[in-house]
This record gives structure tokens, C-alpha cells and sequence, in this order.
């Protein structure tokens, strides 16, 4: 495990210990780089995910107003970093620690971890970019965990291979949930990790929970910035 490395190792160190890592395929990494997206294996084994999915229902039911975010067809709830060790494994998971180093190219950090919940019944999202090409914090390397199956009737998330290579972006296009037919919600956990010297959506070192804080290792706390 990454944790096991050098207690005290630099920014650079860090970054050179994830990419020296072998765990994303290179079939995924070329998917990646062409297509926009790759859907991967993990992080969390089957035999954890109702224990998971419990606590991501009670982490979203317990969250206070200034965390919960209502939309017009998902609710989301902020700072996943502080709800449970649960959730500690999702943003550490290797194989999208190699995809930001050969992606972003250089040290960074954890932006934002926050649940998403695609209510019943609810309408299309439009197609949007969530990140600009022109953006100062370029790039990004977000990633979806599915707690529950994206299907084609629950709303599952639609991509437009591709369009991340184009010269030039339109306003709407990219991704966007489809609609959610069925009577069930469509829950994920979502995140994004940016350069290290850009500005997180989180400043997670005012947010961290000391309990949280005791619980995480090296590697944690440096994809944090604390």
C-alpha cells in the first residue's frame, strides 16, 4: 500500500510514488485519453457495498442545510470527506490515482467528494460541460462511483465520446444524466481531483473533522492538501 512508504516525503515524491503504480490497465488509459471516460472495476468489493449504501442513506438523511443542495432533479450532499471510513477507500482508489498522473500530468489534489442522488421519476439532464478547456484550473479528472446500477431506464449518466479533444467546446455538450423511468433513486458518490496549485471546491483543511483527521493515512492527507 501507498501508506506504507516514507513517512516524510515531498509533494514530488508523492506524485512519482502514484505513477510508478500498474494498476490502471492500458486499454482503460486509451479510453481515456480518446474517448473522455472509462468505467473501471471497484473500489469498493461486493460483499461491502450494503454496508456502504447504508451509510451513504444515513450520511444524506443526517446532513445539515448548509451541505445539502437541492436541484431540480438530484439532491446532492457536500464534503464526503468527513461522513464515514465508508467512503475513506473511494477517493484513494488507485487506479484513478495513475489516471490523474498521466492525465494531469503533475501534482494534485482532491477538488470535491460529494454524494448525488437522481430522484424517481425525473426528467433528462441537459448535455453540459462540468469542466472548460479555457478554465485556469485545467485540467480535470472527475470520476462517478455507482452505488446503485446505472441503467438506461434509472437515468445513467450519457457521455459524448470525444468531444474532450475538440478544439473548440460548445456550451451544451459533454454529459448529462438520461431519466430516471423508474420509481427508485439513482445514488452515486461523485469527485474531482484538480493541479495541486489550483483552488479546490473544498478547502478540505478547514473542513477536515479531527476524527476523520485520526483515521486516514499519508496518502490521504496529501491527495487533501493537509
Amino acid at each position: 500500500m501507498l501508506d506504507d512508504q516514507k513517512n516524510l516525503m515531498c509533494i514530488d515524491d508523492w506524485f512519482s510514488v502514484i505513477a510508478a503504480g500498474c494498476e490502471l490497465s492500458t486499454g482503460a488509459l486509451q479510453d481515456l485519453r480518446e474517448v473522455g471516460f472509462v468505467v473501471i472495476p471497484g473500489p469498493v468489493v461486493p460483499d461491502a457495498l450494503a454496508h456502504l449504501v447504508s451509510a451513504y442513506d444515513s450520511a444524506v438523511a443526517c446532513a445539515n442545510a448548509d451541505d445539502l443542495s437541492e436541484g431540480s432533479t438530484t439532491t446532492r450532499v457536500h464534503d464526503f470527506v468527513n461522513r464515514g471510513p465508508e467512503f475513506d477507500g473511494i477517493y484513494v482508489y488507485q487506479p484513478i490515482l495513475e489516471a490523474c498522473c498521466r492525465i494531469i500530468g503533475q501534482p494534485f489534489k482532491l477538488s470535491t467528494l460529494l454524494a448525488r442522488t437522481l430522484r424517481p421519476e425525473s426528467r433528462a439532464q441537459g448535455l453540459h460541460v462540468d469542466f472548460k478547456r479555457d478554465a485556469e484550473e485545467w485540467p480535470m479528472i472527475g470520476f462517478i462511483f455507482m452505488v446503485d446500477e446505472f441503467r438506461r431506464d434509472n437515468g445513467a449518466t450519457r457521455f459524448l465520446p470525444g468531444c474532450h479533444r475538440w478544439s473548440t467546446i460548445p456550451e451544451v455538450v459533454m454529459n448529462g444524466h438520461a431519466t430516471n423511468q423508474s420509481e427508485e433513486p439513482r445514488r452515486s458518490v461523485q469527485g474531482a481531483y484538480i493541479r495541486r496549485d489550483a483552488e479546490a471546491a473544498i478547502n478540505q483543511a478547514e473542513r477536515i473533522r479531527p476524527e476523520t483527521l485520526a483515521r486516514i493515512g499519508l496518502l490521504a492527507k496529501y491527495l487533501l492538501a493537509i
